[in-house]
């Protein structure tokens, strides 16, 4: 593949990621969702691997949205209101991302 093309494809992606980025309580954060996609994993693992290893992730790594939050993501046609989520989400810092691999691999 010549490097037009894979730094193409790169940007493709980059702009793909930064769409999923959103800011709440002034950081910027993804919902568990959008990472459970990104590691090929259901959120529901993502969400418990976290809490069985939750000294890893104070509220600078990971915090759950409240419920004024999620209807802002609901009203924003981020999250469907119909036939979507049950739960309010959490959400990953910068960090909780970084962190996150190292959990996948135990």
């Amino acid at each position: 593949m010549s490097n037009a093309l894979e730094e193409l494809l790169n940007t493709k992606e980059e702009i793909e990621i930064k769409e999923l980025i959103y800011e709440f309580r002034g950081k910027q954060v993804m919902l568990d969702s959008d990472l459970a996609k990104l590691f090929e994993v259901e959120t529901r693992q993502l969400n418990q691997q976290m809490k069985r290893n939750i000294s890893r992730f104070p509220e600078d790594f990971c915090f759950k949205l409240n419920f004024f939050e999620f209807k802002i993501l609901t009203s924003q046609n981020v999250i469907s209101s119909y036939g979507g989520r049950r739960h309010i989400p959490y959400v990953y810092t910068e960090h909780g991302i970084i962190a996150l691999p190292s959990l996948q691999r135990t």
